[in-house]
Parts: C-alpha cells; structure tokens; sequence
C-alpha cells in the first residue's frame, strides 16, 4: 500500500510530506485548494509526462516520491529487472530546470518504462473525469476479462495478436516490393541479358579498338610496310645493302686494330636486330587482310559496347562486369522475396490459427463471467438507490480478430423498469454513472491485487441517502484494499479511517498547497462544514456526529 507522500517545489506545493495507513483514506479541502495537483503530482510516480512548467521554482529541481509497502509478491518483478527488493519501497521522479526528468526505485536510475511497470501493480487512479470511460469498448473488455480467466491468458493473447499485426505489415511491405520490383522485372532482365551477352570477363576492349584500328587503316598500313621493306631490300641503295657494306669494312678496321672491336660488334648486333625487325614487318604486312566482313563485326563489338557504356553512364568494362553483378544479385534476391513472402504467408496463417484457438477460449470465459457480472453490480447500484436498474453485456461476433479477440461488446443499461435497455452511453445520467463506476471499481477492486486505489472525486453528482451508501460501499471496499477517496460529500468523509485536508496558505507573501492530517476534533470540523458551509452550525457539529457514528 502507499504509506508515504512526498512532494517538493510543484506547482503551488513548496513542500509536502504525509504518511498514509490501512483501510479508508479520505481526503477534502475547498475547490482550488489544491488537490488537483498532489493527484498530477502522483502521475508524474505512474510514469506520465513530466512538464518543466510544473516547477515552482525554476532554479531548482522538482521531486516527488512515494513509498510503498510491498509483500514478498512483488519480488519476482524486482529480481526480473536487476532491482534490489525492498518491503519500503520509494518510487522516485525528478523534473530538472532543463525539462528533462529522471526516474528511481530506490535510488537506482531506472527507465521511465520500467517504473510504469512497477507503479501500474501498485496503484490506480481514477479521476472524475475517468468516468465516461465506462462508455468506451476497451475499457469494457477491461471489466469483463479482469473478473475472469481472461485476466492471465488475455495478456498472452494480446502479445501473440502484437506478433501477428507485425507479420501482417511485413507481409504487406513485402508484396509491395514484390508489386514494384515485377513492374521493373522485364527491364532489368533485357539489361542483364544484353550485358550477358557482351561476354565481359573475356572481353579485351583496347585490344577490340586496336584491331578495329587497324581494320579501318589496313590499306595505308599495307602501303606504307611495303614501302618500308623495299627501302630495306633494295639492292645496292637499300638500307641492308648500305649497312651490309659497312659491316664488312669495321669488321676488317677491328682486325687491324683491337680498339675497333666493340664499334665493331655494336654494329653486328644492330644488323641482326634490324634483320629480325624487318622478318617481323614481312609478316605482319603478309597478315594483313582488308576484310569488310571482319571490319563491320568488330564496329558491331565495339558500337555495342559503347552503347553500355553510355546507357549505364560509365567508361570501363569494370564497371559494367559490377553493374552486370549488381543486377544479376538482385534479381536474385527478388526471387528470394517470393520465398520469403511464401515463408511469412505460412508463419501468418500459423499465428492467425493459433490466435483463433485463443479466442474462442476467451470468448468462453466472458460468457461465462458475464452472468456473475451482472448479478454482482445489480446488487450494488441497488444499494446505491437503483432498485430498477438492469444492466447487461451483450458479446457479439465481429468477424474480425483484434486486440480483444473477435468479438464486439456493449454494456446496456436501463434504470427504470418498463423500458427497453439501451447502450450505457444513451440511457445513463450523470448520477448514476457516479454510481455505476463505483460498482464496477468495487467489483474489479475484488478480483485485483492491486494495493491502492485512489477515488478522485467519483461520487460527484449525489447526495443524502444515496451519498451515505457510496460511503458504505468505499467503507467495504477498503477491507480489501487501500483507499484513498477525494471528496466534497461529507456522508462519505464520515466513513474515513483516517482523514485528511488539503489546504492553501499564503506563505512570505507566496501562495502554497499543503495537505494535513486530522484527528478526531478536526475530523468532526471538517464533515460539519461540509455539511453547513463556511459558518459551522450546531446542526451541522450534531449531523457531523451522527454520520461519524
């Protein structure tokens, strides 16, 4: 249960600091006064949005705690997430002047998600403005499931049904890849094809330019080597016959004088040289063959390849053997996303199976709880000043699996006899629906272990009789639970435990809340003046006393 509040510079809050007990706690104070502001305080220890506006003063950080009295239940959560376990456990927010907010259970920095988990097991709360929720499909799932069997395989169920949608989008996604990809298919196989069939890997495309080279200039090659070999061979004034002559001459200088000898062998090694280079030049001029079908086979190679070049906007075959790959591999992979689409089709309808076994599980276990349901909040809204009241839940197939199962539900109400039930939301006032929430918490209350409940304000719409059996109800419901109630009625400030009174006081000119706890004398006060105003009546004191009892 929570036993220990403490709030520091929030909102109108300097300082505050209370200790709460067992059963019934009630809390009063004057419109304004403040309340609104420890519950939003409290908010911030369930894990909601902390605002930089709600610190006072902006030079130093704002803090609010709660401490918590926690059975040895609890300690699987905390070894579950590396927690030291403490029966006094205190839940901690900070809101720096930064904006930004730091989360704590028992001083060791935790995430703001796993202190919602922890804070969601130990308290709830349920402001005035909640109650209309009773008119919404989700939270009626949420009365129903959470008096049945459903209350532990629904959870189960909602993960599977998580994984599900995941698949389901995955799936989409892929055949929208799988649409767009075969919109480009035929495209992309033509590119492929073309450049298979240009042969890159065995493709030498500067020795293709020199041979188309030397194609389209055979005839003026073939002259020029012939002009080339005869200036070599003419006889007497050839270039062989000219240095043939002069070999001869050095050959006979080097044999009278030594010092010849290397001029001598230079020039013999220029003649073999220049006899093998115009042996080579005979056969290249004898290879030489002017081919029309040769030279538009090799302007066909290379225009092709030319074209790939300017098609792909790249200049080396390199780069289209990577763009030919990087192709070839997606091509690939697009048959791998028909596999995979075919996988997740599988895995879909295995899960959808699974799911549909879950939900005619559930569905059982609603109708089953549904009879109980009724007959329980009939007794209470009765008590409450219903006496003709009825209310049933209507379950219906939907067709459809969603984060319930499959099926639809609506909460009917009438609350007089003679007339037709209607849904909740067409046939209820703003008093009954006070008291019809306070029979669904009662009932959920019950089959929860939750630890704290806190009321804000939900019997607002009451009065007299009607008012002092709210008291009742809350009086019993605390026997299961810890319950703090935010009131005006002093019917139900009678039935406190122990109360309390939110007050504001003018401080060194500053404006501030703070919350204090009454004793007997102050308690008997506080109910008179609600019962009476501001001037406190003897009437009043004698009702105030009569109702304390």
């Amino acid at each position: 249960m929570l036993t220990r509040i403490f709030i520091k510079n929030f909102a109108l809050i300097d300082h505050l600091e209370i200790n709460l007990h067992e059963g019934l706690q009630v809390i009063t104070g004057e419109t304004g006064a403040g309340k609104s502001i420890i519950l939003g305080a409290l908010r911030l220890i369930l894990g909601e949005r902390a605002d930089v506006k709600s610190i006072s003063n902006s030079d130093s950080k704002s803090i609010v705690e709660a401490e918590f009295k926690l059975n040895d239940n609890f300690k699987n959560y905390f070894d579950s997430q590396d927690l030291d376990y403490d029966s006094h456990t205190i839940i901690r927010r900070e809101i720096l002047p930064t904006g930004k907010s730091r989360a704590f259970i028992n001083d060791v920095p935790v995430t703001l998600e796993v202190l919602k988990n922890l804070s969601q097991r130990l308290i709830d709360i349920h402001s005035q403005f909640e109650t209309s929720n009773i008119f919404n499909e989700d939270y009626q799932f949420k009365i129903i499931d959470g008096l049945s069997e459903n209350k532990n395989l629904l959870p189960n169920y909602q993960r599977e049904f998580s994984e599900y949608l995941k698949l389901k989008n995955h799936l989409e996604k892929l055949k929208t890849q799988l649409s767009e990809g075969n919109k480009e298919a035929d495209y992309k196989d033509f590119l492929l094809n073309e450049l298979l069939d240009s042969d890159l890997d065995t493709l030498d495309f500067d020795e293709l330019q020199n041979q188309l080279s030397t194609q389209e200039n055979a005839e003026q090659i073939s002259e020029n080597l012939a002009q080339i070999i005869q200036n070599f061979g003419e006889e007497n004034l050839g270039i062989f016959s000219q240095l043939n002559d002069a070999r001869i001459k050095l050959n006979k200088i080097a044999q009278l004088s030594n010092h010849f000898e290397n001029p001598q062998q230079r020039l013999e090694e220029v003649w073999l040289e220049l006899k093998d280079l115009l042996l080579e030049l005979e056969n290249e001029a004898e290879n030489i063959d002017i081919n029309g079908e040769l030279l538009q086979e090799l302007n066909l190679k290379t225009n092709k390849i030319n074209s790939l070049f300017l098609k792909h906007n790249v200049n080396s075959v390199v780069e289209l053997i990577n763009i030919r790959n990087e192709i070839s591999e997606n091509q690939s992979q697009f048959l791998d996303l028909e596999n995979e689409i075919d996988k997740t089709e599988k895995s879909l309808e295995s899960s959808r199976k699974n799911l549909e076994k879950s939900v005619k599980i559930l569905s059982e276990n609603r109708r089953k709880i549904i009879p109980v349901f009724t007959k329980k909040i009939e007794a209470i809204i009765k008590q409450l000043g219903l006496e003709k009241a009825k209310i049933e839940v209507d379950l219906k197939e939907s067709g459809k699996l969603s984060t319930f199962g499959k099926e639809n539900i609506q909460i009917l109400f009438q609350a007089n006899s003679g007339f037709p039930l209607k849904p909740i939301q067409d046939a209820i006032s703003g008093g009954e629906r006070s008291r019809v929430m306070l029979s669904i918490k009662k009932i959920m209350a019950e089959n929860s272990e939750l630890p704290s409940l806190i009321l804000d304000e939900i019997d607002t719409g009451v009065s007299g009789k009607i008012a002092e059996e709210m008291g009742n109800v809350m009086q019993e419901m605390a026997k299961d639970l810890q319950l703090i109630v935010i009131t005006h009625l002093a019917q139900v400030a009678a039935k406190g435990n122990n109360n309390y009174k939110v007050v504001k006081q003018d401080i060194s000119g500053k404006t501030q809340s703070n919350i204090i706890p009454l004793n007997e004398a102050e308690k008997l006060q506080e109910i008179a003046q609600l019962l009476s105003g501001s001037k406190i009546t003897e009437a009043a004191v004698l009702q105030a006393k009569e109702l304390i009892g």
